[in-house]
């Protein structure tokens, strides 16, 4: 088309029939399988689109197929919260994981187990409407974001609540519609509409980026998951899209009337998104289990790799009113395949040395693939594990991946013996500082009691810096083992004495990533007391104890002064986690630390007492099944203003189980143990 001869509107004119068609054609080749022209023929199409908009630069919109590897490279990627959480999946490695997770939705419904094969299959078909399986595929989720029809965010997942904001990566991805394909469709589209998927790299593209890497002299990549996960967080587009990585949708969020999760397949089909072809809906377990036992031996012919499939209640209704355990819908579960295993030898057995000091034994394999990746470690634990395996030196060994992700010896071949193998003895000197190794009494663990010893002080400082800690944005484990090998941090409290220039004298490090990492650190200069009793890695002390701490002293200075007796009155922590506690705060080492941090500014926030009354002092709740007027967070909180313990489990110890409807097995085991069982109008009238 010459551009030359015609108006900016017949330009505005020519680049909307071109956009419409390049769509049209993507929709056939990618989402049908059944292209109408040659690719080719599609590709000179997107030339001439994109010199239009070389010319005509204010005619681009963002849906148009030329953003696909546009935009410029990002400094950061912006954090994004997502509309509903998106939560993962528990997994079945059996079929009696799987009758034992229709045993529970039973229970959730108010049934009793189907105790029978024909019993359990009409309670799927008749209750459950049944399930629709899906291929569980190796890559990354993702959530997309429709405006007008129209991709406007797409996000990681993340932590299930906030992810980030990869619109411009995920815009690369071909198989990710930029504008609905809304002709067909005659749901009441949303103004917004939001879709969940994944996006992955296909074994072939593995292999070739693998063999590029290779002729350039560069480590190559374990396996496609990490490749694509990797991929997706590039902050060069460029550099996502010279990937050509794939997406199926699998997941209609917004209610366009579908009644069953295959309605969602569907019209997600409808609406131009690529979903996988192989999903399939069945009736009843026995069939959940042909389709399962089906992919585990033909999934080598799939140009992708999968790790088992995900079986979803196919109801909506049902699904929705299952709700959710933990961060796993009840309706959905994932049956992994069987882990694979290969043999390979043990080359030697070392040791770690971890942030509390416990010495942790490693297997140093002979290389070995496993699942796709390369093994050449896997972890011992502890002595009593290596005793229950009777594993040598130059053993030859089983291994297989725990969950298809950690590797662990799961048998020795002592048949294999040649009688120069050698038994494994545990150090009795710490491996990095010489100092003592003393075992735990009544644990497995070996400790290093060298408080001052660089391996503790090294993973301490890892641990105070994580996500989950302090959350010092950008100071992960090679940032911290340059500023330890330089000399320029001992200690946690070190890292907020640093400078600017100090960072400029180590490599990478530029005036800007400088200023940054400054910046971070001074950032985290006021720390929730929860937050900070869980960064100071306190032996026994989780995250959830750091709580209960925090809210039964509301300081740093109370908690320094508790006796054993008062931190053992605390219901959830017994006498080896106050002992734990208590030891921390009276070791001297420990209390300079405590010193320092003050003096370096670091501001210990106040934990605010939301008590308002004693109404339950001294009582325990368990709260099940959904209530009316309160979720069960709100619940909870209100037990503890009103000077309560609201608690997760049941035990002879609980004193009230709250029931609202659909109630769980709690429900169950609180009537066999005799627990006083309370309704939602009951149990506030108690707080009222």
């Amino acid at each position: 088309m010459s551009i030359t001869k015609v108006t900016k509107q017949e330009v505005k004119q020519r680049l909307e029939k071109l956009k419409k068609l390049i769509t049209k054609y993507r929709y056939h080749r990618l989402v049908l399988d059944k292209p109408i022209i040659e690719e080719s023929a599609e590709d000179s199409l997107k030339k001439e689109l994109f010199d239009l908009e070389q010319q005509f630069p204010d005619l681009i919109t963002p849906d148009s197929p030329t953003q696909r590897v546009a935009g410029k490279p990002l400094e950061k990627f912006e954090k994004f919260t997502h509309p509903a959480r998106m939560l993962s999946f528990n997994d079945a490695f059996s079929r009696q994981d799987m009758e034992d997770w229709i045993g529970r939705l039973a229970r959730a419904v108010g049934m009793s187990i189907p105790e029978n094969e024909p019993a359990r299959s009409s309670f799927a078909k008749q209750k459950l409407g049944g399930f629709y399986c899906e291929l569980k595929i190796d890559g990354l989720a993702i959530e997309l974001i429709y405006k007008g029809g129209i991709l406007d965010v797409g996000a990681t997942r993340g932590d299930g609540t906030i992810g980030e904001n990869i619109t411009q990566n995920l815009k690369t991805v071909e198989a990710i519609p930029l504008t609905l394909n809304l002709k067909p469709i005659t749901y009441n589209l949303k103004p917004s509409l939001v879709v969940r998927g994944e996006v992955f790299i296909g074994k072939k593209e593995f292999e070739k980026i693998n063999k590029e890497q290779k002729k350039a002299g560069t480590a190559t990549y374990a396996n496609p998951r990490n490749l694509a996960a990797g991929s997706v967080r590039q902050l060069n587009p460029a550099v996502t899209a010279s990937r050509h990585l794939d997406s199926f949708a699998y997941s209609l969020k917004t209610n366009l009337g579908q009644k069953t999760h295959e309605d969602e397949h569907k019209i997600l089909h409808e609406l131009g998104f690529k979903t996988n072809p192989h999903n399939k809906f069945c009736s009843d377990l026995n069939e959940v289990q042909k389709f399962r036992d089906y992919w585990e031996k033909h999934r080598g012919n799939l140009n992708y790799e999968i790790d088992g499939i995900v079986v979803i209640v196919n109801d909506n209704k049902m699904f929705d009113k299952l709700g959710v355990v933990g961060k796993a819908p009840r309706a959905a579960i994932a049956y992994k395949f069987s882990p694979k295993e290969s043999t390979t030898k043990v080359k030697n057995i070392i040791v770690s040395v971890g942030r509390t000091g416990v010495l942790t034994p490693v297997a140093v394999l002979e290389p070995v693939e496993i699942g796709g990746t390369t093994v050449s470690r896997a972890t011992l634990h502890n002595e009593d594990e290596i005793r229950r395996l009777d594993v040598k030196i130059g053993d030859t060994v089983i291994v297989g991946r725990a969950g298809d992700v950690i590797p662990d010896i799961k048998k020795v071949l002592k048949e294999l013996r040649t009688g120069r193998e050698k038994v494994f003895h545990f150090p009795i000197k710490c491996p990095v500082c010489g100092g003592p190794v003393k075992r735990v009494e009544g644990e497995a663990a070996h400790k290093c009691v060298n408080k001052n010893c660089p391996a503790i002080k090294r993973e301490a400082i890892y641990h105070f810096a994580s996500k989950s800690a302090t959350d010092i944005d950008g100071v992960g484990p090679k940032i911290i083992d340059q500023l330890m090998d330089t000399g320029l941090i001992k200690d946690a409290a070190d890292l907020y004495l640093l400078t600017k220039d100090d960072l400029l004298n180590l490599e990478r490090f530029a005036e800007k990533s400088a200023q940054n990492t400054v910046d971070a650190i001074q950032a985290r200069k006021k720390a929730p007391l929860n937050r900070f009793i869980y960064a100071v890695g306190i032996p026994h002390v989780g995250s959830e104890t750091a709580v209960d701490l925090a809210r039964k002293f509301g300081t740093l200075e109370k908690l320094e002064k508790a006796t054993i007796e008062e931190l053992s009155s605390i219901k959830e922590i017994g006498e080896v986690v106050a002992k734990s506690v208590y030891d921390w705060f009276q070791n001297d080492y420990n209390q300079k630390l405590l010193m320092k941090f003050r003096k370096v500014g670091l501001h210990i926030l106040k934990q605010e007492s939301s008590q308002k009354s004693l109404k339950l002092k001294g009582l325990t709740f368990v709260f099940t099944g959904s209530f009316d007027t309160l979720s069960r967070e709100q619940a909870e909180e209100l037990v503890r203003e009103n000077g309560g313990d609201a608690s997760s489990s049941i035990s002879k110890k609980t004193n009230y189980v709250v029931a609202g409807t659909e109630p769980g097995s709690k429900y169950d085991k609180a009537k066999k143990l005799g627990v006083k069982i309370l309704s939602e109008k009951e149990f506030l009238n108690m707080v009222q």
